[in-house]
């Protein structure tokens, strides 16, 4: 019997095929749904709320919030400012120093914001933040802003100290030069008040705000600035500079007197003016006390007979041999209180330059001999 019966004339008849399309993939699927899932739900991004730092440094912070957790987000805005001066109408920060904005992907929050190249040491800023959808088509459906929230950035840790240390270090050399006095140039009228007000002692004082913004002695350790810098004279062989920058009256003290063994070192800064050479600044504490304790906790301490800077080494006799770098001027702020019948009066011969004064200074934060970012 046959089974091509009817109009086929006994010819066998091909199964029915569907025409070819396109095969649907999984992925297809699902980003389809994402499209339509993404539209849907970036039509209301709740306003972040509740926003908070923690683990505030020079150059980071970790930032947290809280939002609807129904919200489809894929980015995050954040809105940081340096924070006006109040003198100021106009915003201190200027958009070529720090984005106005940064983006970044949604993540789990807290996340740490870092950089050295926005976020400076000692600094107040503003923060908000904003959440964000981003469409197929590239564009973003974005939340409201959330309320602005102030902080302000630490100085310097320990980290960024060793930093700068190593910083110093590779300016150096092996020179040194002996050295007898550490020395402080004023004005008349301030050895006068020193002797009317105090009996001749002179006192310790905030330590300005020159040098790296983030070293932790600015605005935070008294102390008493000296120079400990000697300049090799081909006639008279090393000596103590003719010339200041702070007054022609200088106050001469022997470095025994002042860097002995109960004394304390440490490195706390350097830095340069838009000039070739640098600076680099010291601390000479009394073991145990206020100041030291200051120290201790935030600042390199130095080997005193074996370090780049200034060493103390006893001779065969007990007596103490001082030597400095010639590498770099280095400026001393001594923590103690000091009785000028400690040392001794003269006026320079030279010439009194204040233009070359390096207090209140700012650092030159291009240099990349003296920064950490560079």
């Amino acid at each position: 019997m046959s089974t091509g019966a009817g109009a086929s004339g006994g010819r066998k008849i091909p199964p029915q095929v569907p025409p070819k399309s396109r095969p649907v993939s999984v992925a297809d699927a699902t980003e389809e749904l994402s499209a339509v899932q993404l539209q849907g739900d970036a039509q209301g991004l709740s306003t972040p709320r509740d926003v908070k730092l923690s683990h505030i440094t020079c150059d980071s912070f970790k930032i947290q919030w809280s939002m609807d957790p129904k919200d489809h987000v894929t980015h995050f805005f954040i809105d940081l400012n340096k924070k006006a001066n109040v003198n100021n109408a106009k915003k201190a920060f200027k958009h070529k120093d720090v984005p106005t904005k940064l983006v970044a992907k949604a993540i789990p929050l807290p996340f740490t914001v870092k950089g050295h190249w926005f976020l400076q040491p000692r600094t107040n800023y503003t923060v908000s933040v904003q959440t964000a959808c981003k469409l197929p088509d590239g564009e973003y459906k974005v939340s409201d802003w959330s309320e602005t929230v102030e902080f302000c950035t630490a100085d310097y840790s320990s980290v960024q100290l060793n930093q700068l240390l190593d910083k110093a270090r590779n300016i150096m050399s092996d020179r040194k030069l002996p050295l007898t006095h550490f020395y402080r140039n004023q004005h008349q009228e301030y050895f006068d008040f020193m002797r009317m007000n105090h009996g001749g002692v002179l006192q310790p004082s905030i330590k300005d705000d020159g040098g790296s913004h983030g070293s932790p002695i600015n605005g935070n350790l008294k102390g008493i600035s000296f120079s400990a810098n000697v300049e090799f004279n081909e006639r008279d062989g090393p000596r103590i500079p003719i010339d200041s920058p702070y007054g022609r009256e200088r106050f001469l003290c022997q470095a025994a007197a002042m860097f002995n063994e109960n004394a304390n070192l440490y490195f706390a800064d350097l830095y340069c003016m838009y000039t070739a050479y640098h600076f680099v600044n010291l601390v000479l504490t009394t073991k145990g006390s206020e100041g030291d304790q200051f120290c201790s906790g935030k600042l390199p301490l130095l080997d005193p007979s074996n370090n780049e800077f200034l060493t103390r080494k006893k001779r065969d006799d007990g007596s103490m041999e001082f030597a400095v770098c010639q590498d770099l001027i280095v400026e001393l702020f001594y923590t103690e209180p000091l009785n000028l019948k400690e040392g001794q009066m003269l006026s320079i011969q030279g010439h009194v330059v204040p233009s070359l004064s390096t207090e209140n200074a700012k650092k030159d934060a291009s240099c990349k001999m003296c920064n950490i970012n560079k």
